[in-house]
Formats: C-alpha cells, sequence, structure tokens
C-alpha cells in the first residue's frame, strides 16, 4: 500500500467532502474517454457525432454514435473506486457527486446524491412530447411510440447549454465544501472546470487524482498522478483502521 496517510487524515478529518468526477472514472470501469490518444473525439468529429446541428439534421452519424455508445454501457459494472464513494456517502463523509459523466455508474454503485451535469445516457426522451424511455429503446427505433417525434439521448450535446438547475446545486455544494475531491478529470472542459477554483476560493482543500496534469495542480493541496479506485480502496483501508 502507498504512504497515504497525511491525505487519508485529512479525508478523515473533512466534515462536507463534494466529489467531481470525469471521464477518468469511467475509463476504470472499460468505458472508453473523449480526449485522450484513443478518445472518442480522436476517431470521431464531436460536431457531427454529437451537436445540435447533428441531432436536427436526423444524420446516421448521430445514431450510429450514440448507438455504439449505448451497447457499450451494457454489462458496464461500477469499479471499486465507484464503490468507496457509495460508502463514504452512506457513512456521512460525503456531500454529493457532481459528475460530468453520463454512465450512471455511480447511482449503480448506490450514490445517491449525485448531480449529473452532462445529463445521461440511460435514457431518451421525444423532442416533440418529452416521453422518456430507456436508451436502449434508440437501438431499434429513433421515432417516438408516442407521437412519432424523434427521439434522442437524454445528454448535452454540443451547442447546448449545461441544465441549469443542476449547475446550480453543483454550485452551492462547492461554495459549501471543506474538501473538494477531483477524479479522473483533466479539468480543461468550460464552465464545469470553474469549480476547483470556487472550491479554493470558498476555503475548501482541493485534491486531485488523474492520469496526466491538470490546469489546477498548482493550485491543488494534493495531487496523485495515478489509477483513482486504486487510490480511493487504499485511503478507504486506512480509514478503516482508524475507524
Amino acid at each position: 500500500m502507498r504512504d497515504l496517510t497525511a491525505l487519508t487524515e485529512r479525508i478523515e478529518a473533512a466534515r462536507r467532502i463534494v466529489v467531481f468526477t470525469g471521464a477518468g472514472m469511467s475509463t476504470e470501469s472499460g468505458l472508453a474517454d473523449f480526449r485522450s490518444s484513443r478518445g472518442h473525439w480522436k476517431r470521431y468529429d464531436p460536431l457531427a457525432m454529437a451537436s445540435v446541428e447533428a441531432l436536427q439534421s436526423g444524420s446516421h452519424a448521430f445514431y450510429d454514435f450514440y448507438r455504439m455508445r449505448i451497447e457499450a454501457l451494457q454489462g458496464v459494472a461500477p469499479n471499486r473506486g465507484h464503490r468507496v464513494l457509495a460508502r463514504w456517502e452512506e457513512e456521512g463523509r460525503l456531500l454529493a457527486v457532481v459528475t460530468q459523466n453520463v454512465d450512471r455508474l455511480h447511482q449503480t454503485a448506490g450514490s445517491r446524491n449525485v448531480i449529473e451535469l452532462h445529463g445521461n445516457l440511460r435514457e431518451v426522451f421525444c423532442t416533440g412530447c418529452g416521453r422518456r424511455e430507456p436508451s436502449t429503446l434508440l437501438l431499434e427505433r429513433t421515432d417516438c411510440p408516442s407521437c412519432g417525434g424523434r427521439l434522442r439521448p437524454a445528454v448535452v450535446l454540443f451547442g447546448e447549454l449545461l441544465p441549469e438547475g443542476a449547475f446550480a446545486e453543483a454550485e452551492r455544494l462547492t461554495e459549501a465544501c471543506d474538501l473538494f475531491l477531483v477524479l479522473g478529470s483533466s479539468l480543461t472542459v468550460s464552465p464545469a472546470n470553474a469549480f476547483p477554483a470556487l472550491a479554493k476560493a470558498s476555503g475548501a482543500s482541493l485534491i486531485i487524482v488523474n492520469k496526466g496534469g491538470t490546469p489546477y495542480d498548482g493550485r491543488a493541496d494534493w495531487v496523485i498522478d495515478g489509477a483513482i479506485g486504486e487510490t480511493l480502496a487504499d485511503v478507504d483501508e486506512q480509514l478503516s483502521r482508524q475507524g
């Protein structure tokens, strides 16, 4: 086990932890990310595959891209990092998870207070009547069974704003926390990448666990370049021993 004693002590002392997760959290469950050398945007044009314009045009590329991603979710399970966070929430250590991810693996692991900044890929809804269905329906059809309108994934597309309610709640929680823990985000996507700075300005400690550097590393109290699940499992074990 790595020596994470100082970090464990800080987490043990914290009373209002907010966790911010990005694609690196999901890659440890086997899902592809977006901006790495093997990410989606190295292979696909995001404006052609995941934009409002692509949806409105009804392009085959748009639906093929999201069908691929929906199929990739089938059989994917939360990793040990997801499970540790769910346990910390149950124990009262964790206020909430604010996530850029759309896979709902946090909820599957048992986390209850999850703020989804980019929506979710487990549902689709009709652009006409608003009916919601499991996203697997999009594997079969693109028209709504109720009104014949166009189905779309319940995610934020390029050209759309983040959901106002989710963003406001994430801001409120960030301002209220005493420890802000970033897991698996490069912190390069605006406006969500403003949360670490908000946390620091509000007096919270900032911890970043990510494979690769981020623009906020110089402002963080701890930076760990490594695997999320392994790091959280090691910290959790030390917390249990102190328990």
